[in-house]
């Protein structure tokens, strides 16, 4: 009896973005099949190899790093979110204005001068890892009228309040923020809502005169407000290589955002959300937070790594400082390692050989041609 493997994408909310399930199609479904004639038999093995081979090409394609992933529950925020509140027992913690319903996690109203987030209270040492928000940014403002956004985190202290999306400044870790509103006149390049990444040691400022752009790693407009639909992002962090995704357009489908190499994140943070308003105000809305884990082979040097001493930092090609004089804040860099160092020196090696048989070409005709002038 025969067995396949057959690898589907999985839809946004159930799994992880460029995740597979594993569906075994055998047993007593073949079994069926086979108790027909012998000819459909064999044209359901033939359609069934056929369809594995179209699948495996696609997830070939779409997969980067990890083959099974699972969901965390103990780093996921899930309705009618029960273990959240201030007992020991509970895995999320709140602060603020935040309002925790049956239906969503308002972590500010449209109210002037509010700030709130949630917490996850068990830190997370996965090496490789994926997080799905839902989320619902709404108001009563028009056009402009509306800020300031959500905010979020995977960071060493959690719990803290501050200017940053109502979250504390020069925090360690990581931080995608979900800007709603424009502090910079002189960026008009680049329309909001915006979003954006950024990895920070502890010794960085978030500008928000700038909206983050001296320390931005690199971001994208999404339109993410009053929307009718579910908005969806999803937070890759695999081998060193931070991935954005959104589903803001009632699609469902995954459109990439930011996608960075180089990225260097420790083990033992906390996940977490905050939203902040000012003169201006929306309600900014949790409705989910769903962490998954992804299985990827590590090396061994890599295994026996102390992940938890790791400093958060990212290696570029240039400083995120240069996004000031880019109007769009997108560049991906990674670091010029192995075979990339590897190939600019045989470039190099190569342009040389090149100068050096043309330059010998052009003297040796040079030389012929005053033989004959004489």
């Amino acid at each position: 009896m025969w067995h396949f493997v057959v690898s589907v994408r999985m839809r946004k909310a159930d799994g992880p973005v460029y995740g597979v399930s594993r569906k075994k199609l055998g047993g007593e479904s073949l079994s069926r099949c086979c108790s027909g004639k012998m000819g459909g038999c064999r044209a359901f093995r033939g359609s069934a190899l056929l369809f594995v081979l179209l699948e495996l090409s696609l997830v070939c394609c779409d997969i980067t790093d990890g083959n099974a992933e699972h969901l965390k529950r103990e780093h996921s925020l899930t309705k009618p979110y029960q273990g959240v509140g201030s007992s020991p027992s509970s895995q999320w913690d709140f602060s603020g204005s935040t309002l925790v319903t049956s239906s969503y996690v308002r972590l500010t109203p449209d109210e002037r001068s509010k700030q709130g987030s949630i917490w996850n209270t068990v830190p997370c040492y996965l090496k490789d890892w994926e997080m799905h928000v839902q989320f619902k940014i709404h108001g009563s403002g028009k056009k402009s009228l509306h800020g300031d956004g959500i905010a979020l985190w995977y960071t060493k202290d959690r719990l803290h309040s501050g200017p940053v999306f109502g979250n504390q400044d020069q925090f360690l870790g990581l931080a995608i923020f979900l800007d709603t509103f424009r502090n910079d006149l002189d960026g008009t390049a680049r329309s909001f809502p915006y979003i954006s990444a950024m990895v920070n040691n502890g010794s960085v400022s978030y500008d928000h005169g700038k909206d983050g752009r001296s320390s931005e790693l690199g971001g994208c407009s999404a339109e993410i407000r009053n929307r009718d639909h579910d908005t969806y992002l999803a937070i890759r962090y695999s081998k060193g290589r931070l991935t954005v995704m959104v589903d803001v357009d009632d699609k469902n489908e995954w459109n990439e955002c930011i996608d960075i190499g180089g990225v260097r994140l420790p083990t033992g943070y906390f996940f977490g959300a905050s939203a902040a308003t000012g003169d201006l105000s929306d309600n900014h809305d949790i409705i989910s937070m769903k962490l998954y884990q992804l299985m990827v082979e590590h090396t061994a040097e890599e295994e026996n790594l102390d992940w938890t001493k790791i400093e958060p930092s990212v290696s570029l090609l240039k400083s995120p400082k240069d996004n000031i004089d880019d109007p769009t804040g997108n560049f991906r860099g990674t670091p010029l390692t192995g075979w990339k160092v590897f190939l600019l020196l045989l470039c190099a090696l190569l342009g040389i050989v090149v100068c050096a048989v043309v330059g010998a070409v052009v003297f040796q005709r040079r030389q012929e041609r005053n033989k004959r002038f004489y």
